[in-house]
Protein backbone atom coordinates (compact mmCIF):
# COMPACT_ATOMS: atom_id res chain seq x y z
CA UNK A 1 0.00 0.00 0.00
CA UNK A 2 2.76 1.94 0.46
CA UNK A 3 4.04 1.79 -2.84
CA UNK A 4 1.16 2.80 -4.33
CA UNK A 5 1.07 6.03 -2.10
CA UNK A 6 4.52 6.81 -3.25
CA UNK A 7 3.67 6.58 -6.76
CA UNK A 8 0.46 8.24 -7.07
CA UNK A 9 2.18 11.23 -5.21
CA UNK A 10 4.95 11.20 -7.20
CA UNK A 11 2.52 11.51 -10.36
CA UNK A 12 0.18 14.19 -8.21
CA UNK A 13 3.60 16.10 -7.89
CA UNK A 14 4.74 15.33 -11.67
CA UNK A 15 0.75 17.20 -12.76
CA UNK A 16 1.03 19.32 -10.11
CA UNK A 17 4.97 20.92 -11.74
CA UNK A 18 4.09 20.97 -15.10
CA UNK A 19 0.57 22.93 -14.48
CA UNK A 20 1.37 25.48 -11.48
CA UNK A 21 -1.24 24.69 -9.55
CA UNK A 22 -1.65 27.01 -6.19
CA UNK A 23 -1.84 23.53 -4.37
CA UNK A 24 1.46 22.83 -5.59
CA UNK A 25 2.72 23.93 -2.25
CA UNK A 26 0.52 20.85 -0.54
CA UNK A 27 1.31 18.19 -3.06
CA UNK A 28 5.37 18.66 -2.44
CA UNK A 29 4.26 18.44 1.60
CA UNK A 30 2.58 14.92 1.01
CA UNK A 31 5.54 13.94 -0.95
CA UNK A 32 7.99 14.94 1.78
CA UNK A 33 6.26 12.95 3.95
CA UNK A 34 6.04 9.86 1.72
CA UNK A 35 9.68 10.46 1.66
CA UNK A 36 10.26 10.36 4.98
CA UNK A 37 7.49 7.12 5.63
CA UNK A 38 10.08 5.35 3.46
CA UNK A 39 13.27 6.60 5.23
CA UNK A 40 11.66 5.84 8.35
CA UNK A 41 10.86 2.18 7.19
CA UNK A 42 14.39 1.47 5.52
CA UNK A 43 16.37 2.92 9.10
CA UNK A 44 13.83 0.69 11.40
CA UNK A 45 14.93 -2.29 9.31
CA UNK A 46 11.52 -3.17 7.61
CA UNK A 47 11.01 -3.51 4.20
CA UNK A 48 11.05 -0.08 2.64
CA UNK A 49 7.56 -0.65 -0.20
CA UNK A 50 6.38 -3.91 0.90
Amino acid sequence: MLETLVVLLLLIWLVGLGTGYTLGGLIHILLAVAIITVLYRVITGRKPLA
